[in-house]
This record gives C-alpha cells, sequence and structure tokens, in this order.
C-alpha cells in the first residue's frame, strides 16, 4: 500500500527545499555515512533518502545502485509518519509492505531500519536507512549508531544551509554599503562646495579621502568572482595597500605573504578579516596620537595549513575584553571563522594584540 502524505506536507516539503540538496551530485562525505552504516548493521544496503512530492531521491547509497525510486515503492514514506526511528524486522509481517513489489519480488527487501533526518523544527525530511534480503533484528549498538549518523547528515546540511545564509547576508549587506559610500562621497562634495572656510574644506577634503578609499577597498572585495581563483598574497597586499589610505598618522601597515592561490570565496573572508582588524586598530589602538605600526602576516604551518596573522604595536586589549565580545568585529570574526572551518584566537602579545587564523587552503 501506498503511505499517506505526512500531516505537515507543504511544511515538510518546504523545509527540504530550503536546503538545496535534491538533484545534488554524489559526495564522499554522504557516501562515507552509508557505507559505515552498512558495515555496522551488517546490510547489503544503506541510503540516505529525502522524501519529494512525487519521488524518493538518494543522495547516498550503497548496495542499491539506483538514484531514486517512486513513492509507490517507497518503505520510507511510511516510516516518515512514525517515530525518529522504525525497524521492520520482516517486511512479508507488516501490513503496508505485503503487496510492495520491492519487498514482494524476487530477491525481496525483508528488512529495514531507519533513523529519520528531522530538521530542527521537528519536520522529517526522509531517513537514514538499512535493508537486507533476509529477516533480521538489530542490536541496541547498531540502533543507537544509526540515530548517530543522521544526526550527523542533519548537521551537515544545516551547516550548509548556515554558510549560505551568511553569504547571502554578507552580499547584502555588501551591496548596501557600496550604495551608502558612494551617497556619503557624494554628500561630502557637495558640503565641501557649500563651505566656505579653508579649514572646513579641507577637513572634508580628508572626510572624502577616507572615504573614498574604503570604497576602493568595497570594490575590490565585492566584485570578487567566487568561482575564481585569487593569489592570495598579491590579494592582501593590495588589501594593506588601500588601508594605508585609512592609518592615522604615524601609524604603518606592514604585509608580508607567501604565494598561494584560493578560492575566491576564502579571500574574501580573509580580506574582511584582515580590513576589520586594521579598522579596529587604528580605532582604538593607537590613542592621543601614538605612532606605530599594524602587521599582518600570512605563511605556512609544517603541517600545509596557512595561517593569518594579524597583530599591532598598540595598547593591546582591555582586561574585561572578554564580557564585551560581542560587537560587529566579533560578529564578523565569527562568519570569518565559519566560511575557513577555523576558529580566531585573539589575545595580547609582546607588544599590542595578535589575532591568528589557521585554515586550509582550498583551490578549484
Amino acid at each position: 500500500m501506498e503511505a499517506l502524505r505526512h500531516p505537515l506536507q507543504q511544511d515538510r516539503l518546504s523545509a527540504l527545499r530550503d536546503f538545496e540538496i535534491l538533484d545534488t551530485d554524489p559526495e564522499q562525505e554522504f557516501d562515507e555515512i552509508v557505507k559505515l552504516a552498512a558495515a555496522a548493521c551488517g546490510t547489503a544496503i544503506s541510503v540516505v533518502n529525502f522524501i519529494d512530492a512525487e519521488r524518493q531521491w538518494f543522495k547516498a547509497e550503497t548496495g542499491l545502485g539506483v538514484r531514486e525510486t517512486p513513492l509507490a515503492t517507497s518503505i520510507c514514506a511510511h516510516v516518515i509518519l512514525e517515530e525518529e526511528f522504525a525497524e521492520i524486522q520482516d517486511t512479508l509481517a507488516d501490513p503496508r509492505m505485503q503487496d510492495n513489489p520491492l519487498c514482494c519480488g524476487e530477491p525481496g527487501l525483508r528488512f529495514y531500519a531507519g533513523a529519520l533526518l528531522t530538521t530542527q523544527e521537528g519536520l522529517p525530511l526522509g531517513t537514514l536507512c538499512v535493508l537486507d534480503y533476509e529477516p533480521r533484528e538489530l542490536t541496541p549498538l547498531q540502533r543507537d549508531t544509526l540515530r548517530v549518523l543522521a544526526r550527523q547528515v542533519m548537521t551537515m546540511l544545516e551547516m550548509r544551509k548556515a554558510l549560505r545564509s551568511a553569504d547571502i547576508l554578507r552580499r547584502e549587506v555588501d551591496h548596501r554599503v557600496k550604495n551608502s559610500l558612494q551617497s556619503l562621497s557624494s554628500f561630502t562634495n557637495l558640503q565641501t562646495r557649500a563651505f566656505a572656510a579653508e579649514e572646513a574644506k579641507q577637513a572634508l577634503s580628508m572626510v572624502k579621502t577616507r572615504i573614498d578609499a574604503l570604497t576602493q577597498l568595497h570594490e575590490m572585495l565585492y566584485h570578487s568572482d567566487e568561482h575564481s581563483v585569487v593569489e592570495l598574497g598579491q590579494y592582501l597586499a593590495g588589501v594593506c595597500a588601500r588601508l594605508e589610505g585609512l592609518a592615522p598618522a604615524g601609524v604603518t601597515v606592514e604585509v608580508a605573504t607567501v604565494p598561494v592561490s584560493v578560492v575566491a570565496q576564502q579571500a574574501v573572508a580573509l580580506g574582511t578579516f584582515v580590513n576589520e582588524f586594521a579598522a579596529n586598530s587604528f580605532k582604538h589602538g593607537f590613542p592621543d596620537g601614538q605612532a606605530g605600526a599594524v602587521m599582518i602576516n600570512l605563511g605556512f604551518e609544517p603541517d600545509g595549513r596557512l595561517r593569518l596573522t594579524c597583530s599591532d604595536t598598540g595598547v593591546g586589549l582591555p582586561p574585561d575584553h572578554g564580557a564585551k565580545a560581542t560587537g560587529l568585529g566579533m560578529k564578523v570574526a565569527e562568519v570569518v571563522c565559519i566560511e575557513l572551518g577555523t576558529e580566531l584566537d585573539l589575545r595580547n602579545g609582546a607588544q599590542g594584540v595578535v589575532a591568528t587564523l589557521t585554515f586550509t587552503p582550498e583551490a578549484p
């Protein structure tokens, strides 16, 4: 018998499409999960599947050999109507499967166990399941293994969705910042012509110079092609050259890099971080006209990862920095760390602040 529709079918399908997983290519991360599930449970078949409106689609499979099947023969379409885990020790003893050609045929699927793939809102998208051609029963450890692996699948999907949302947000912010900077530059031009006092004109001219320098930096980031290869050392050198136009009097920007090519998304993330670090150093690190330097260093770790170190010779972090680390700069750093798959090491050094990101370079 064919499964009933889920009572929250439209919400469920909408959530499934939000993950943008349907009809994507096979990926090693998911393939490894189904192979591990089959090996752990000792079954011939394992799949990561999603229940679409008119089909059952497999993101990963081992032992099956197809990417989708119709809902009429889907066991998982029944299972998503149940609790978070289902085990059918003999499909022919289950009234729902007695006329299913996948179970009644030769060889027929006689065993099924699956853990739901459920969103944070509790909507079932599909299952991670194992199947075999003989009736059987899983051990408690095997059931727990399926549950853990199913949660791992959803963790990967949720993380990818969050990264896409962060990228969309960053692009929207980029667009708004560009428009705001252009408007501010135009307004400064108008005000310069309106003032008669020379001091006022000079002050506005200085403001415009800084706005234009920031606009150039933003343009370089905004127009990066995320599908192209970027020579990261040259890119960061260009970022730092433009930052010199924003530095307070007496503060220099020093850069030392190694040649390495990465995807544009990583380059943009690092350029954003360097810009944010320098802006905060300029604003907080050198009070009362104090001179100093902001240093940007890119190098390799012995294991082949890249290390970006941003430091300054300023006054350093305040003692209560940890309690106050909730501003825009930390939000930017948080998004950058997600994009790079790393964590930020932020501390006071021998002189001033030291911020370090260590990550694996990506190239197409």
